[in-house]
């Protein structure tokens, strides 16, 4: 059983071309999920021996150009018109047919780009199937959603308005009345040419959502050279956290967000379905507790020491766990220049 992987060989979202071939998991994979892990055998090598915890300490530190995880760049360059229009609909309650939820409803881009950190219920009142992830550096994820069934966020977009637990609208039904509003269609006229219509409506939102990227964490810049953006527990934990493994899944520009991964390989990790799920991105990770789909782990601490258990069938030491927590935290970044925070309580 593979246990670690080569994260070079993982690193620029190279497992991408093992899924490529389906529109979420290929058929045989979700029929047999074992078959996924003979996929990923003929591709990357064995890694260390069972039981083996590697000395951190022993190893040459790379050079960070060599890093299995990249700085998160700048948002991309964007008409200003229509990055003000997308941040209008954004919190616009109009996207919704009760006009009572927008989309920073469920995403507050005050605090961590998600929900307020309790238990989600949907809104109709049912229990959400799964946590609300953060729409921060969603647009640098392969694919969107737990389940990763959206490659764009355009389709996304729509897909929540339609939603009968979300939004429950339609684009259609949207743009009526966006075009009942004269100030709103002068808006799209000014930055589209033209009233509001299916396209600029969804590229308004897609503009607005490629700009919620959240660089300057303190790991990135001590990537970008700065030895001093970490202390020697952080370093630590980062060093720890690749040789046991953990960089295989959680690498790239947005540390995650770039494969699909089964589960619970050794040990049960979650209770509720489905078994394979998009690896999710670490970044700004410690403001986005409870973890995993189903919001069943309240801190990162123990998220951390039940992923190695059921991940990679390794037992850390609270000291191993504090040192890659300590890791962990370096990874919050900044949005219009504040630190990314956790949703109160």
């Amino acid at each position: 059983m593979i246990r670690s992987w080569s994260p070079a060989l993982c690193r620029r979202h190279r497992l991408e071309m093992v899924f490529a071939c389906g529109p979420v998991v290929p058929a045989f994979l979700r029929a047999r999920p074992w078959s996924l892990w003979i996929c990923l055998a003929l591709l990357l090598p064995l890694g260390s021996a069972a039981g083996q915890v590697p000395d951190t300490q022993a190893a040459a530190k790379p050079s960070p150009d060599q890093e299995p995880i990249t700085p998160i760049p700048p948002p991309p360059a964007a008409d200003p018109l229509k990055l003000k229009l997308g941040e209008s609909l954004f919190g616009d309650p109009r996207l919704s047919r009760d006009g009572q939820l927008a989309c920073s409803s469920c995403h507050d881009l005050r605090t961590n780009g998600a929900s307020s950190g309790r238990r989600t219920f949907a809104h109709d009142g049912s229990k959400a199937p799964f946590e609300i992830l953060t729409v921060f550096n969603a647009a640098l994820s392969f694919r969107l959603n737990w389940e990763g069934n959206f490659r764009a966020l355009g389709a996304q977009a729509e897909s929540s308005l339609e939603n009968p637990a979300n939004m429950h609208t339609s684009v259609e039904e949207v743009l009526g009345k966006l075009n009942a509003d004269p100030e709103m269609v002068k808006r799209f006229r000014a930055a589209y040419g033209h009233p509001p219509d299916r396209a600029s409506f969804l590229d308004a939102l897609v503009t607005f959502e490629n700009s919620l990227l959240t660089p300057g964490s303190r790991f990135d810049r001590w990537l970008g050279g700065d030895a001093s953006a970490l202390s020697a527990e952080e370093e630590g934990g980062y060093q720890l956290f690749k040789s046991l493994g953990c960089s295989s899944c959680h690498q790239g520009v947005n540390v995650g967000g770039n494969l699909f991964e089964r589960q619970g390989i050794f040990r049960p990790l979650v209770a509720a379905k489905p078994e394979i799920v998009r690896v999710p991105s670490l970044r700004n990770v410690a403001t986005t507790p409870p973890y995993f789909h189903d919001g069943n782990t309240p801190t990162l601490k123990e998220a951390v020491r039940k992923m190695a258990a059921a991940q990679l069938d390794r037992t850390l030491s609270d000291q191993q766990v504090d040192s890659i927590v300590a890791f962990l935290q370096t990874l919050t970044g900044t949005y219009r220049g504040a630190p990314v925070v956790g949703a109160a309580p």
